[in-house]
Protein backbone atom coordinates (compact mmCIF):
# COMPACT_ATOMS: atom_id res chain seq x y z
CA UNK A 1 0.00 0.00 0.00
CA UNK A 2 1.44 3.33 -1.07
CA UNK A 3 1.99 5.92 1.69
CA UNK A 4 -0.46 8.81 1.88
CA UNK A 5 1.04 11.92 0.32
CA UNK A 6 -0.20 14.64 2.66
CA UNK A 7 2.27 17.49 3.18
CA UNK A 8 2.22 18.93 6.71
CA UNK A 9 1.37 22.42 5.46
CA UNK A 10 -1.71 21.07 3.65
CA UNK A 11 -2.83 19.17 6.72
CA UNK A 12 -2.44 22.29 8.87
CA UNK A 13 -4.41 24.37 6.35
CA UNK A 14 -7.26 21.84 6.37
CA UNK A 15 -7.42 21.79 10.16
CA UNK A 16 -7.51 25.59 10.29
CA UNK A 17 -10.27 25.74 7.66
CA UNK A 18 -12.26 23.04 9.46
CA UNK A 19 -11.99 24.95 12.73
CA UNK A 20 -13.09 28.16 11.04
CA UNK A 21 -16.19 26.45 9.62
CA UNK A 22 -17.06 25.01 13.02
CA UNK A 23 -16.79 28.44 14.64
CA UNK A 24 -18.98 30.07 11.99
CA UNK A 25 -21.42 27.19 12.25
CA UNK A 26 -21.71 27.52 16.01
CA UNK A 27 -22.66 31.16 15.56
CA UNK A 28 -25.32 30.29 12.98
CA UNK A 29 -26.73 27.54 15.17
CA UNK A 30 -27.04 30.02 18.03
CA UNK A 31 -28.59 32.62 15.71
CA UNK A 32 -31.14 30.02 14.70
CA UNK A 33 -32.63 30.61 18.14
CA UNK A 34 -33.12 27.10 19.36
CA UNK A 35 -34.26 25.66 16.05
CA UNK A 36 -33.62 22.20 17.50
CA UNK A 37 -36.70 22.64 19.68
CA UNK A 38 -40.31 23.72 19.39
CA UNK A 39 -39.13 26.95 17.71
CA UNK A 40 -38.80 25.10 14.40
CA UNK A 41 -41.97 25.73 12.36
CA UNK A 42 -44.03 22.66 11.51
CA UNK A 43 -45.59 23.75 8.25
CA UNK A 44 -45.74 27.13 6.53
CA UNK A 45 -49.08 27.36 4.70
CA UNK A 46 -52.05 29.07 6.40
CA UNK A 47 -54.71 26.57 7.43
CA UNK A 48 -57.81 26.22 9.55
CA UNK A 49 -59.15 23.26 11.51
CA UNK A 50 -62.63 22.30 10.27
CA UNK A 51 -63.13 19.05 12.19
CA UNK A 52 -61.68 17.34 15.25
CA UNK A 53 -62.17 13.90 16.69
CA UNK A 54 -60.02 12.31 19.40
CA UNK A 55 -56.39 13.03 18.38
CA UNK A 56 -57.33 13.73 14.75
CA UNK A 57 -57.61 17.19 13.20
CA UNK A 58 -58.89 17.79 9.67
CA UNK A 59 -57.29 20.92 8.19
CA UNK A 60 -58.28 23.05 5.27
CA UNK A 61 -55.37 24.87 3.62
CA UNK A 62 -56.14 28.42 2.59
CA UNK A 63 -55.43 29.60 -0.96
CA UNK A 64 -53.08 32.52 -1.52
CA UNK A 65 -55.10 35.65 -0.70
CA UNK A 66 -52.83 37.80 -2.86
CA UNK A 67 -53.74 35.83 -5.97
CA UNK A 68 -57.34 35.12 -4.96
CA UNK A 69 -59.13 37.78 -2.87
CA UNK A 70 -62.10 35.49 -2.14
CA UNK A 71 -59.98 32.68 -0.72
CA UNK A 72 -62.11 32.43 2.42
CA UNK A 73 -64.90 30.77 0.45
CA UNK A 74 -65.28 26.99 0.51
CA UNK A 75 -64.77 26.59 -3.23
CA UNK A 76 -62.91 29.41 -4.95
CA UNK A 77 -63.80 30.55 -8.48
CA UNK A 78 -61.43 29.07 -11.02
CA UNK A 79 -60.42 26.19 -8.79
CA UNK A 80 -61.29 22.52 -9.02
CA UNK A 81 -64.74 22.16 -7.39
CA UNK A 82 -63.83 18.73 -6.02
CA UNK A 83 -61.92 18.81 -2.71
CA UNK A 84 -58.61 16.96 -2.42
CA UNK A 85 -58.06 15.10 0.86
CA UNK A 86 -54.49 14.15 1.78
CA UNK A 87 -54.11 11.02 3.91
CA UNK A 88 -50.62 10.91 5.40
CA UNK A 89 -48.87 7.96 7.04
CA UNK A 90 -49.38 7.18 10.71
CA UNK A 91 -45.63 6.76 11.27
CA UNK A 92 -44.50 10.34 10.56
CA UNK A 93 -45.83 13.88 10.88
CA UNK A 94 -47.52 15.37 7.80
CA UNK A 95 -45.69 18.71 7.76
CA UNK A 96 -43.10 17.12 5.48
CA UNK A 97 -45.59 17.98 2.72
CA UNK A 98 -45.42 21.66 3.78
CA UNK A 99 -41.89 21.94 5.14
CA UNK A 100 -40.96 25.48 4.05
CA UNK A 101 -41.94 28.15 1.54
CA UNK A 102 -39.90 26.78 -1.36
CA UNK A 103 -40.36 23.12 -0.39
CA UNK A 104 -44.07 22.57 -0.06
CA UNK A 105 -46.14 20.03 -1.95
CA UNK A 106 -49.24 21.60 -0.42
CA UNK A 107 -48.40 25.08 -1.71
CA UNK A 108 -47.87 23.58 -5.16
CA UNK A 109 -51.25 21.86 -5.05
CA UNK A 110 -52.95 25.09 -3.95
CA UNK A 111 -51.22 26.93 -6.79
CA UNK A 112 -52.61 24.36 -9.22
CA UNK A 113 -56.14 25.25 -8.13
CA UNK A 114 -56.92 22.31 -5.82
CA UNK A 115 -58.95 22.79 -2.62
CA UNK A 116 -56.56 21.01 -0.25
CA UNK A 117 -57.45 19.28 3.01
CA UNK A 118 -55.24 17.09 5.19
CA UNK A 119 -55.76 14.63 8.03
CA UNK A 120 -53.36 15.23 10.91
CA UNK A 121 -53.41 12.07 13.05
CA UNK A 122 -51.85 13.77 16.07
CA UNK A 123 -49.93 11.83 18.73
CA UNK A 124 -51.57 8.61 19.96
CA UNK A 125 -51.33 7.87 23.68
CA UNK A 126 -52.44 5.12 26.03
CA UNK A 127 -56.11 5.81 25.32
CA UNK A 128 -55.52 4.78 21.70
CA UNK A 129 -53.87 1.45 22.49
CA UNK A 130 -56.72 -0.63 21.04
CA UNK A 131 -57.48 1.41 17.92
CA UNK A 132 -57.56 -0.86 14.87
CA UNK A 133 -57.01 -0.26 11.17
CA UNK A 134 -60.77 -0.53 10.82
CA UNK A 135 -61.11 2.41 13.23
CA UNK A 136 -58.66 4.47 11.16
CA UNK A 137 -59.95 3.58 7.69
CA UNK A 138 -63.67 2.85 8.04
CA UNK A 139 -63.95 5.24 10.96
CA UNK A 140 -61.77 8.35 10.92
CA UNK A 141 -61.07 8.57 7.18
CA UNK A 142 -64.68 7.85 6.27
CA UNK A 143 -66.00 10.55 8.59
CA UNK A 144 -63.51 13.08 7.19
CA UNK A 145 -64.59 12.18 3.65
CA UNK A 146 -68.25 12.67 4.62
CA UNK A 147 -67.43 16.08 6.11
CA UNK A 148 -65.91 17.20 2.81
CA UNK A 149 -68.73 15.74 0.73
CA UNK A 150 -71.20 17.72 2.81
CA UNK A 151 -69.06 20.86 2.90
CA UNK A 152 -68.60 20.98 -0.88
CA UNK A 153 -71.95 19.44 -1.78
CA UNK A 154 -70.39 16.68 -3.88
CA UNK A 155 -70.97 12.95 -3.96
CA UNK A 156 -67.31 12.07 -4.43
CA UNK A 157 -63.99 13.63 -3.42
CA UNK A 158 -60.40 13.31 -4.66
CA UNK A 159 -58.03 11.35 -2.44
CA UNK A 160 -54.23 11.62 -2.21
CA UNK A 161 -52.55 8.96 -0.05
CA UNK A 162 -48.88 9.30 0.91
CA UNK A 163 -46.71 6.30 1.86
CA UNK A 164 -48.62 4.22 4.43
CA UNK A 165 -51.45 6.71 3.95
CA UNK A 166 -51.55 5.61 0.31
CA UNK A 167 -52.01 1.99 1.37
CA UNK A 168 -54.82 3.07 3.69
CA UNK A 169 -56.34 5.12 0.84
CA UNK A 170 -56.31 2.07 -1.43
CA UNK A 171 -58.13 0.12 1.25
CA UNK A 172 -60.60 2.94 1.81
CA UNK A 173 -61.36 3.32 -1.90
CA UNK A 174 -61.80 -0.43 -2.34
CA UNK A 175 -64.41 -0.38 0.44
CA UNK A 176 -66.01 2.99 -0.36
CA UNK A 177 -65.58 3.46 -4.11
CA UNK A 178 -68.82 5.50 -4.54
CA UNK A 179 -67.29 8.28 -2.38
CA UNK A 180 -63.99 8.63 -4.32
CA UNK A 181 -63.81 10.38 -7.68
CA UNK A 182 -60.04 10.15 -8.30
CA UNK A 183 -57.30 8.42 -6.33
CA UNK A 184 -53.61 9.36 -6.20
CA UNK A 185 -51.06 7.19 -4.44
CA UNK A 186 -47.61 8.56 -3.67
CA UNK A 187 -44.60 6.38 -2.68
CA UNK A 188 -47.15 3.77 -1.66
CA UNK A 189 -46.32 0.11 -0.97
CA UNK A 190 -48.63 -2.41 -2.62
CA UNK A 191 -46.48 -5.51 -2.88
CA UNK A 192 -44.82 -5.70 0.53
CA UNK A 193 -42.48 -8.57 -0.31
CA UNK A 194 -40.46 -7.51 -3.33
CA UNK A 195 -36.89 -8.92 -3.24
CA UNK A 196 -35.26 -5.49 -2.84
CA UNK A 197 -37.35 -4.43 0.16
CA UNK A 198 -34.92 -4.54 3.11
CA UNK A 199 -37.48 -3.20 5.58
CA UNK A 200 -39.87 -5.99 4.65
CA UNK A 201 -37.14 -8.61 5.00
CA UNK A 202 -36.58 -7.48 8.59
CA UNK A 203 -40.22 -7.03 9.56
CA UNK A 204 -41.32 -10.43 8.27
CA UNK A 205 -39.32 -12.04 11.08
CA UNK A 206 -40.65 -9.75 13.81
CA UNK A 207 -42.66 -11.32 16.65
CA UNK A 208 -45.21 -8.52 16.50
CA UNK A 209 -47.57 -10.18 18.97
CA UNK A 210 -44.88 -10.26 21.65
CA UNK A 211 -43.84 -6.67 20.85
CA UNK A 212 -47.36 -5.24 21.09
CA UNK A 213 -48.39 -7.36 24.08
CA UNK A 214 -45.36 -6.07 26.02
CA UNK A 215 -45.18 -2.48 24.73
CA UNK A 216 -48.80 -1.60 24.09
CA UNK A 217 -48.32 1.40 21.81
CA UNK A 218 -45.11 1.21 19.78
CA UNK A 219 -42.75 4.10 20.62
CA UNK A 220 -41.95 6.40 17.73
CA UNK A 221 -38.23 6.15 18.48
CA UNK A 222 -38.36 2.39 17.90
CA UNK A 223 -39.61 2.89 14.35
CA UNK A 224 -37.37 5.87 13.70
CA UNK A 225 -34.18 4.04 14.57
CA UNK A 226 -35.35 1.11 12.46
CA UNK A 227 -35.67 3.41 9.44
CA UNK A 228 -32.27 4.98 10.11
CA UNK A 229 -30.68 1.53 10.36
CA UNK A 230 -31.64 0.82 6.75
CA UNK A 231 -28.88 3.25 5.65
CA UNK A 232 -26.81 3.73 8.81
CA UNK A 233 -23.70 5.26 7.24
CA UNK A 234 -25.63 7.85 5.22
CA UNK A 235 -28.42 8.66 7.68
CA UNK A 236 -26.64 8.35 11.01
CA UNK A 237 -23.10 9.47 10.19
CA UNK A 238 -22.28 10.93 6.81
CA UNK A 239 -24.86 13.72 6.86
CA UNK A 240 -23.43 15.09 10.12
CA UNK A 241 -19.91 15.08 8.72
CA UNK A 242 -21.18 16.90 5.63
CA UNK A 243 -23.01 19.39 7.83
CA UNK A 244 -19.69 21.18 8.39
CA UNK A 245 -19.66 22.19 4.72
CA UNK A 246 -22.97 24.10 5.01
CA UNK A 247 -22.54 25.62 8.46
CA UNK A 248 -21.55 29.00 7.01
CA UNK A 249 -24.89 29.31 5.20
CA UNK A 250 -27.63 30.33 7.63
CA UNK A 251 -30.44 29.28 5.28
CA UNK A 252 -28.95 25.83 4.72
CA UNK A 253 -28.45 25.35 8.46
CA UNK A 254 -32.11 26.14 9.09
CA UNK A 255 -33.16 23.78 6.28
CA UNK A 256 -31.06 21.02 7.83
CA UNK A 257 -32.57 21.55 11.28
CA UNK A 258 -36.12 21.55 9.92
CA UNK A 259 -35.45 18.18 8.34
CA UNK A 260 -33.85 16.89 11.53
CA UNK A 261 -36.89 17.90 13.56
CA UNK A 262 -39.21 16.05 11.20
CA UNK A 263 -37.05 12.92 11.23
CA UNK A 264 -37.09 12.69 15.03
CA UNK A 265 -40.67 13.93 15.51
CA UNK A 266 -42.09 10.41 15.42
CA UNK A 267 -45.52 9.67 16.93
CA UNK A 268 -46.16 6.46 18.80
CA UNK A 269 -48.21 3.85 16.96
CA UNK A 270 -51.52 2.53 18.30
CA UNK A 271 -50.66 -1.02 19.30
CA UNK A 272 -53.49 -2.97 17.65
CA UNK A 273 -53.32 -1.01 14.39
CA UNK A 274 -49.56 -1.60 14.28
CA UNK A 275 -50.06 -5.33 14.92
CA UNK A 276 -52.60 -5.59 12.09
CA UNK A 277 -50.52 -3.60 9.63
CA UNK A 278 -47.38 -5.67 10.20
CA UNK A 279 -49.24 -8.98 10.04
CA UNK A 280 -51.68 -8.41 7.20
CA UNK A 281 -49.54 -6.25 4.96
CA UNK A 282 -45.87 -7.07 5.56
CA UNK A 283 -45.92 -10.63 6.84
CA UNK A 284 -48.89 -11.97 4.85
CA UNK A 285 -48.63 -9.56 1.88
CA UNK A 286 -52.39 -9.48 2.06
CA UNK A 287 -53.09 -6.32 0.04
CA UNK A 288 -51.89 -7.61 -3.31
CA UNK A 289 -53.29 -11.08 -2.54
CA UNK A 290 -56.74 -9.74 -1.70
CA UNK A 291 -56.58 -11.18 1.82
CA UNK A 292 -56.70 -8.06 4.00
CA UNK A 293 -59.75 -7.97 6.28
CA UNK A 294 -60.98 -4.71 7.82
CA UNK A 295 -64.04 -4.80 10.05
CA UNK A 296 -64.98 -8.21 8.64
CA UNK A 297 -64.85 -6.76 5.11
CA UNK A 298 -62.35 -8.14 2.57
CA UNK A 299 -60.26 -5.51 0.78
CA UNK A 300 -60.17 -6.31 -2.94
CA UNK A 301 -58.17 -3.93 -5.13
CA UNK A 302 -60.29 -4.86 -8.15
CA UNK A 303 -63.17 -2.99 -6.48
CA UNK A 304 -61.33 0.26 -7.28
CA UNK A 305 -62.77 1.57 -10.54
CA UNK A 306 -62.01 5.30 -10.37
CA UNK A 307 -59.10 6.95 -12.26
CA UNK A 308 -55.81 6.25 -10.48
CA UNK A 309 -52.44 8.04 -10.58
CA UNK A 310 -49.55 6.14 -8.97
CA UNK A 311 -46.42 8.20 -8.16
CA UNK A 312 -43.21 6.51 -7.03
CA UNK A 313 -39.55 7.35 -6.43
CA UNK A 314 -36.99 5.63 -8.61
CA UNK A 315 -34.40 5.70 -5.78
CA UNK A 316 -36.79 5.04 -2.91
CA UNK A 317 -35.17 2.75 -0.30
CA UNK A 318 -38.23 2.57 1.98
CA UNK A 319 -40.78 1.78 -0.73
CA UNK A 320 -38.83 0.35 -3.67
CA UNK A 321 -40.24 1.16 -7.14
CA UNK A 322 -41.37 -2.43 -7.71
CA UNK A 323 -43.36 -2.32 -4.48
CA UNK A 324 -45.39 0.60 -5.87
CA UNK A 325 -45.49 -0.41 -9.54
CA UNK A 326 -47.12 -3.67 -8.48
CA UNK A 327 -50.39 -1.75 -8.37
CA UNK A 328 -50.63 -1.77 -12.16
CA UNK A 329 -53.17 -4.35 -13.31
CA UNK A 330 -54.45 -5.04 -9.78
CA UNK A 331 -57.40 -2.63 -9.76
CA UNK A 332 -60.58 -2.49 -11.79
CA UNK A 333 -59.73 0.98 -13.11
CA UNK A 334 -59.56 1.54 -16.86
CA UNK A 335 -57.75 4.85 -16.27
CA UNK A 336 -54.45 4.01 -14.61
CA UNK A 337 -51.33 6.22 -14.88
CA UNK A 338 -47.87 6.15 -13.37
CA UNK A 339 -45.46 8.99 -12.68
CA UNK A 340 -41.82 8.15 -11.90
CA UNK A 341 -39.81 10.67 -9.89
CA UNK A 342 -36.00 10.57 -10.23
CA UNK A 343 -35.33 10.63 -6.51
CA UNK A 344 -35.98 9.04 -3.15
CA UNK A 345 -38.65 8.76 -0.48
CA UNK A 346 -38.02 12.19 1.04
CA UNK A 347 -36.82 14.05 -2.05
CA UNK A 348 -40.19 13.51 -3.67
CA UNK A 349 -41.62 16.09 -1.22
CA UNK A 350 -38.83 18.62 -0.79
CA UNK A 351 -36.42 18.69 -3.73
CA UNK A 352 -36.52 21.41 -6.35
CA UNK A 353 -37.21 18.82 -9.05
CA UNK A 354 -40.16 17.52 -7.08
CA UNK A 355 -41.68 20.99 -6.65
CA UNK A 356 -41.49 21.55 -10.40
CA UNK A 357 -42.87 18.14 -11.33
CA UNK A 358 -45.17 16.59 -8.73
CA UNK A 359 -47.80 19.21 -7.69
CA UNK A 360 -48.36 20.58 -11.23
CA UNK A 361 -48.69 17.04 -12.60
CA UNK A 362 -51.24 16.14 -9.94
CA UNK A 363 -53.15 19.34 -10.61
CA UNK A 364 -53.32 18.75 -14.37
CA UNK A 365 -54.27 15.12 -13.91
CA UNK A 366 -57.13 16.02 -11.55
CA UNK A 367 -58.38 18.90 -13.71
CA UNK A 368 -58.54 16.63 -16.74
CA UNK A 369 -60.86 14.36 -14.79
Amino acid sequence: MAPIDLPPEKLIAEVIEYSRKLQAGAEHLCTAGGLASEAIPTGVSPREAIYREDKLTLYRYLPDVASNPVSDSVSDPGSNPVPLLIVYALVNRPYMADLQEDRSTIKGLLASGQPVYLIDWGYPDGADRFLTLDDYINGYIDRCVDRLRERHQVERINLLGICQGGTMSLCYTALHQPKVRNLITMVTPVDFQTPDNMLSAWVRHLDVDLLVDVQGNIPGDFLNWTFLALKPFTLAGQKYVQLVDILEDQAQVENFLRMEKWIFDSPAQAGEAFRQFIKQFYQQNGLIRGEVILGEQPVKLNKITCPLLNIYGEQDHLVPPDASRALKGQTGSTDYSELAFPGGHIGIYVSGKAQALIPPSIGRWLDER
